[in-house]
């Protein structure tokens, strides 16, 4: 999705989390985990403002990993957001 654009697909990935989120009985605060891969960690860093930009609005300050990686599920694919939330 959204080919040669790495800041649409954080802001999906983090609207998806923050939906499943919610409709968990979580929110930010509670998300203390991010992992982020990407196949392009240049890039990444330059769009990284779309995910840390909410996470500070929300208040919330995750550990986090970013771990550059050759191919995600599809070679479309540019960068996936795993979150842990725990109460």
């Amino acid at each position: 999705m959204h080919a040669g654009d790495m800041r649409r697909p954080i802001v999906l990935a983090m609207n998806n989390i923050e939906t499943d989120s919610e409709a968990s009985g979580y929110d930010w605060p509670n998300v203390v985990q991010l992992n982020y891969y990407t196949t392009d960690v240049q890039q990444f860093f330059a769009a990284y403002d779309a995910a840390i930009d909410r996470l500070k609005r929300a208040g919330s300050q995750p550990a986090s990993t970013l771990l550059g990686v050759a191919a995600l599920a599809l070679p479309e694919l540019m960068v996936e957001i795993e979150a842990t939330a725990m109460r």
